[in-house]
């Protein structure tokens, strides 16, 4: 009986566990391509601290046309970011930051940022690029 219990039991977790969604980690060259290098300059409007990856939004403003898009640039994992110099607190809605990076595949207004500048002070952004500072 104890043994048909546990048999159940095991099924249903092994059932459980299989219903939750699995979230895959992508390589830097399967988003991002090297030869699409940009620069920004531009207002932050959203951070996302989170893992696998911190996110944060900045409104850029083209010089040309005057038109603002606003882009989402990845970093890495909060923890490989602390270890650099980073806080939560780095980076706040409204500030004007610059980034160097690399631009999405599908050339929407995504990038993996491997360098911000914030306050004067350029910090490494653990890209995934495997790019230092």
């Amino acid at each position: 009986m104890k043994s048909r219990v546990l048999a159940v039991l095991v099924a249903v977790m092994a059932l459980s566990a299989s219903a939750v969604p699995v979230f895959a980690h992508h390589s830097f060259a399967a988003e991002f391509d090297t030869a699409k290098p940009v620069n920004l300059t531009g207002v932050v409007t959203k951070v996302e601290w989170m893992n696998p990856h911190t996110y944060f939004y900045v409104d850029v403003k083209d010089p040309q046309s005057g038109k603002v898009t606003n882009w989402a640039c990845e970093m890495g994992s909060p923890n490989g970011l602390t270890r650099q110099g980073w806080t939560r607190n780095t980076l706040k809605v409204g500030m004007v930051v610059s980034l160097e990076g690399t631009r999405a595949k599908d050339n929407t207004y995504r990038a993996n940022a491997r360098n911000v500048t914030v306050d004067g002070k350029k910090l490494g952004a653990a890209s995934s690029e495997g790019v230092t500072p």
